[in-house]
């Protein structure tokens, strides 16, 4: 049974949304200390965080950084912000997806089971092998970590989609349409900008373990990976 963290501090809010998904067989924790929130997600290790951003002392963006340091579980915002840099800062700090209140239990579920699905069911990784290797340079598919001469870099949930697709499809154009159908079965949540919030904090990681310039943008189509790194292996 699946695990899901709620940190919600409406009450009634909370409680509803562990009924409605419990009935999905879900195992619901609610959280209890706002202090003590990374103790609570390191002692129950949950499959999915549902997070809200106004929170007492310190909001969930904080608190997504904060479990982005330890994990990549994938963690969905919910929240009353309906603003645009609002779902952008979402994405910024870690998150896999956002959920404006008031919201329909159902949509909630559907995205829940989505998210699931690609983690850790019939849509996630099938390959025998546990790495992409690419000239030295490797992907860790259990782990979501990016590897390159002796350094590694933690990658976030959709960092890691847009890696394994790009490592895939090298010296291939992706468009941004097919880029966020990959992240997203349902796109009318997100603009255009989240995708480049995402790739700009990838080309940034890979970066810090000495891949440069390797995602390029095609201007006016999408990005296509090039391999950069062979010769400094």
């Amino acid at each position: 049974m699946k695990r899901i963290y709620l940190i919600e501090d409406d009450p009634k809010i909370a409680n509803l949304l562990k009924d409605y998904l419990e009935r999905y067989e879900y195992e619901v924790f609610l959280v209890e200390s706002f202090d003590g929130i990374m103790e609570e997600f390191q002692k129950l290790s949950p499959h999915l965080v549902l997070l809200d951003i106004n929170l007492p002392r310190y909001d969930g963006f904080y608190w997504c950084r904060k479990i982005r340091h330890v994990s990549n579980c994938p963690i969905v915002f919910i929240s009353a912000r309906d603003s645009g840099m609002d779902q952008v800062m979402a994405i910024e700090n870690g998150g896999d997806d956002y959920i404006t209140k008031p919201f329909d239990f159902e949509v909630v579920q559907a995205k829940v089971k989505s998210i699931m699905r690609r983690t850790y069911g019939e849509y996630a990784n099938t390959q025998q092998a546990d790495f992409i290797e690419l000239n030295g340079f490797y992907l860790y598919l259990t782990a979501m970590e990016a590897h390159f001469k002796e350094q590694t870099v933690l990658l976030t949930k959709n960092e890691f989609i847009l890696l394994k697709t790009l490592m895939t499809q090298l010296n291939h154009v992706l468009t941004r349409s097919n880029l966020l159908e990959v992240l997203w079965d349902d796109e009318t949540f997100v603009d255009d900008n989240t995708l480049s919030v995402n790739m700009t904090r990838l080309r940034k990681k890979l970066e810090d373990i000495g891949i440069i310039n390797s995602i390029q943008t095609v201007r006016g189509t999408g990005y296509k990976m090039v391999n950069t790194w062979s010769g400094s292996v």
